[in-house]
């Protein structure tokens, strides 16, 4: 399983966005997650899944905005699952709560842990491999994201170039300058490594 916890970057002096991240993850996500995305602390926000795209998605979406420290864990959930995240208990839960203390202090404000010792090595290169994609989009300008976005919709360029007012070229460049399709490769990819991670986190798990 992976365990997604969100921490809110100085939330003492700003406004509470748990509930509008609760939302809109569940939104997205809901039919991903093993239990609903639960509020543990005042601040802190914790999401349950098998799912390696939706842990991708997750992470992507939650520190696009810059104000979450976001903490993955990979490893093993006490079974059988209870109805909320926050009574749930397992190695995954503590590679969880171990990465999001070590995402405040990190570039891009992630990291990820793996529930067996065994797997150090092999989940600090996925974490590595994200937080660069994160920190890739960290430099994505606004009018970059509006293209992105429309993109992701499922709209050709085009019908993007239309619906901005804007030329073909102009979108094109603009996807060009927001590493678009490099983004699109590099998810597929890292999917395949956390899902190749989950895996050889349940065979350490088994022996």
């Amino acid at each position: 399983m992976f365990v997604i916890t969100a921490d809110q970057v100085a939330s003492r002096r700003d406004t509470d966005r748990t509930g509008d991240l609760v939302e809109e993850l569940t939104a997205t996500y809901g039919d991903d997650l093993a239990l609903p995305a639960d509020q543990t602390a005042g601040d802190e926000i914790q999401l349950v899944t098998a799912s390696a795209e939706a842990t991708i998605g997750i992470v992507l979406d939650t520190t696009r905005t810059g104000w979450w420290s976001v903490g993955v864990g990979v490893g093993g959930i006490r079974m059988p699952l209870p109805d909320a995240a926050r009574k749930a208990t397992g190695a995954a839960f503590v590679a969880a709560r171990e990465a999001v203390g070590a995402a405040k202090r990190a570039d891009g404000r992630f990291a990820l842990r793996a529930g067996s010792p065994e797997l150090t090595t092999a989940s600090a290169d996925v974490e590595a491999l994200i937080r660069l994609l994160v920190l890739l989009r960290d430099r994505r300008s606004e009018h970059g994201w509006e293209v992105v976005e429309l993109m992701r919709a499922g709209h050709q360029q085009k019908e993007a170039a239309a619906l901005l007012d804007v030329s073909a070229a102009a979108v094109s460049a603009r996807l060009k300058a927001a590493r678009w399709r490099a983004e699109e490769e590099a998810r597929p990819a890292l999917v395949r490594l956390l899902e190749r991670l989950h895996a050889d986190s349940e065979r350490t798990a088994r022996e």
